[in-house]
């Protein structure tokens, strides 16, 4: 599992290669990742939007930015913490993601970053 904390936002995911959703002879790896971001600050924030860097061994780099996570902006009190999956289509079954959130402070609507640490999308076997 991969960790990052930035203004006392903790992001940690996990990933996993999908082989059930995946036809790798047509050059499809289906990867799905579990993210939970918490609240370890002392103010309330939401997440607004998400900057993703997505390489992949056999494509360009690509990157994905947009509204939200998985169709939600969450507010997260002190304390408090949001989790959701989300998925990853690469031609080979090697690659890595990383990138930010971009999040506000609810009391000043003041904006921050915070660090998606990178992380490894790899067939099982790969690692060997």
């Amino acid at each position: 599992m991969a960790t990052a904390v930035s203004h006392g936002i903790r992001v940690s995911v996990q990933a996993r290669y999908e082989a059930e959703s995946s036809k790798p002879s047509e050059g499809h790896y289906l990867f799905s990742y579990h993210i939970t971001i918490a609240n370890r600050s002392r103010r309330t924030v939401q997440l607004l939007r998400r900057h993703w860097y997505i390489a992949d061994s056999l494509a360009p780099p690509s990157e994905v930015e947009g509204p939200g996570v998985v169709g939600a902006v969450p507010v997260l009190e002190p304390g408090e913490q949001f989790t959701y999956t989300s998925h990853c289509v690469l031609r080979s079954g090697l690659g890595r993601m990383h990138g930010h959130y971009t999040m506000q402070h609810t009391d000043d609507g003041s904006a921050f970053e915070v660090t998606i640490p990178a992380f490894e999308l790899q067939l099982p076997f790969a690692a060997n």
